[in-house]
């Protein structure tokens, strides 16, 4: 049996292939580590049972409930090296079944346990326990609480893992709105990492001028996160059920974050819309890739957003068109994937150029952070917002040869009906298009077909396994799946059905 005098027994341990055990051997600890970060490092993956420090040597054995939990952990932390820190640290299967420790010796280690697990047992803050103030202090959580203020565009879990990763293994988030206001609780591995991730983060922007993370310590050390979806994710449990439609945030957490989030007074007039001027090319300090960006556009139909069509300008100014070939009815179809396109007018001086007016100035800077940069008919188009309030149609009896033209009433609008699906659908232009509304006669060699007709490859092709109305089609590169969605969105297949195409986020 271990215990704490007896260090000679745990020699044997330094073996990196042990048999699984639910007692895990921690090596190369820094000399200030702390009991509250060795047993955080434990949490996401289920009750910890046991704790011993081996100060003198920089190890420590942490013990969980069961061999499965042991398994998990050990598993996720060999693909994800766990840092304590800054400093990478070593976990294996200990030769020890379970731990023995003599109490008297390790009090203060097992009084951590006792608070962290009466915090875990209730997912509710700690408050009057007896443990010392620096056994858990609200700074040594490693759950953040993740408020955005001022959010221009919507702004997805995906984005939030791809920011807060770069501080480290980011092991839970659930997102959710409070308040009129997005937030989300991000949970790392290791406290140290959720500190210096505050540090870093707090008071930044996410793109320019926009979407300002403000970032506290929760109270709460542990995340249950019952489902992975676009709202919550736990990325230790990928077999996690997708649970559609059902809130992601536990009852429990709820209560106990109705306190937190209380202490902040939060009112609207933190939700400033701005119009935003500079043309989000160059992505702010956090450098989130363009396309990125407005995938965040995902979220739009369910972050709940106040006055949206009071921000930012609804007319784009869309230039370098092949003149050759473009039309009012492309640049519809092609901008109506990022919003309900109103007017299109070809400048008739210069039909290299064109105003596309949008539904309102989020869907004009979600079409824009998309598209400009995009190669349509050969050539690299460059969108930008015009100074213009309105596209002007012409006046009564001036014919304009069909360079301007009315889509208020299209009923090919994808957003007309508040919180669609379609709101989250959107993604950036890629290679892979998704198709819907396939009728049961048509079969993949005729929608290969008809895509090879538009000019470009078709690399492959898969049908929805649930479902035969939907298919994925890959084109070999992103400006032949442009064309190909330019020229077959709503194309009649017969049977009353007319295609849909959309961009894809999937590969086949």
């Amino acid at each position: 049996s271990a215990n704490g005098n007896d260090n000679k027994k745990f020699k044997g341990d330094d073996k990196m292939d042990g048999a699984p055990s639910r007692v895990l051997h921690i090596r190369k600890l820094p000399g200030e580590v702390t009991e509250t970060e060795v047993i955080a490092l434990g949490l996401p993956f289920g009750k910890v049972t046991n704790i011993l420090m081996l100060k003198g040597k920089n190890q420590a054995f942490l013990e969980l409930a069961t061999e499965e939990a042991a398994i998990t952990m050990v598993n996720y932390y060999s693909a994800v090296t766990p840092h304590l820190r800054n400093q990478p640290i070593y976990i294996q299967y200990s030769n020890h079944k379970e731990l023995k420790t003599d109490n008297t010796l390790n009090q203060r280690a097992q009084a951590v346990l006792q608070a962290v697990t009466a915090v875990q047992a209730t997912n509710a803050p700690i408050s009057g326990t007896t443990v010392s103030e620096s056994a858990v202090t609200p700074a040594q959580s490693p759950v953040l609480r993740i408020i955005i203020d001022n959010m221009y565009y919507p702004v997805t879990l995906d984005v939030l893992h791809q920011i807060f990763s770069k501080f480290g293994a980011v092991l839970k988030i659930i997102t959710f709105t409070k308040n009129n206001q997005f937030q989300a609780l991000l949970q790392y591995g290791d406290p140290v990492n959720a500190q210096q991730a505050k540090l870093a983060l707090d008071g930044q922007n996410i793109y320019n001028a926009c979407c300002t993370l403000r970032i506290d310590f929760s109270k709460l050390v542990n995340l249950n996160v019952k489902y992975n979806n676009d709202k919550s994710r736990d990325y230790t449990r990928p077999d996690l059920p997708s649970g559609d439609g059902q809130p992601a945030l536990d009852p429990a957490i709820a209560a106990a974050f109705a306190k937190e989030t209380s202490l902040l007074g939060m009112t609207l007039a933190l939700y400033f819309w701005l119009p935003v001027a500079a043309v989000p090319g160059a992505l702010s300090p956090l450098a989130i890739p363009n396309a990125a960006a407005a995938a965040a556009a995902a979220a739009a139909g369910r972050v709940g957003m106040p006055g949206v069509s009071a921000g930012g300008n609804t007319v784009l100014l869309v230039s370098n068109l092949n003149e050759e070939m473009v039309t009012p009815q492309s640049l519809f179809t092609l901008f109506g994937v990022y919003g309900d396109v109103q007017r299109v007018k070809i400048l008739y001086n210069k039909k290299d150029s064109a105003l596309i007016q949008m539904a309102d100035g989020n869907q004009s800077q979600l079409a824009m952070s998309h598209l400009n940069g995009q190669k349509m008919y050969g050539k690299i188009i460059r969108v930008t917002l015009s100074k213009h309030q309105t596209v002007q149609l012409p006046r009564e009896g001036l014919d304009d040869q069909g360079l301007t033209k009315d889509f208020g009433n299209s009923p090919l609008h994808r957003f007309k009906k508040p919180g669609s699906k379609n709101f989250q659908n959107i993604f950036p232009p890629s290679a892979t298009l998704h198709l819907s509304n396939i009728p049961p006669s048509v079969a993949e060699e005729d929608l290969r077909t008809l895509f090879a007709n538009t000019g470009g490859t078709v690399k492959a092709f898969k049908f929805f396994q649930r479902d035969h109305k939907m298919a994925l089609l890959q084109m070999s590169t992103v400006e032949e799946a442009i064309q190909a969605l330019i020229d077959l969105h709503n194309y009649n297949l017969g049977e009353n059905h007319h295609l849909r195409v959309s961009f894809s986020k999937s590969t086949i």
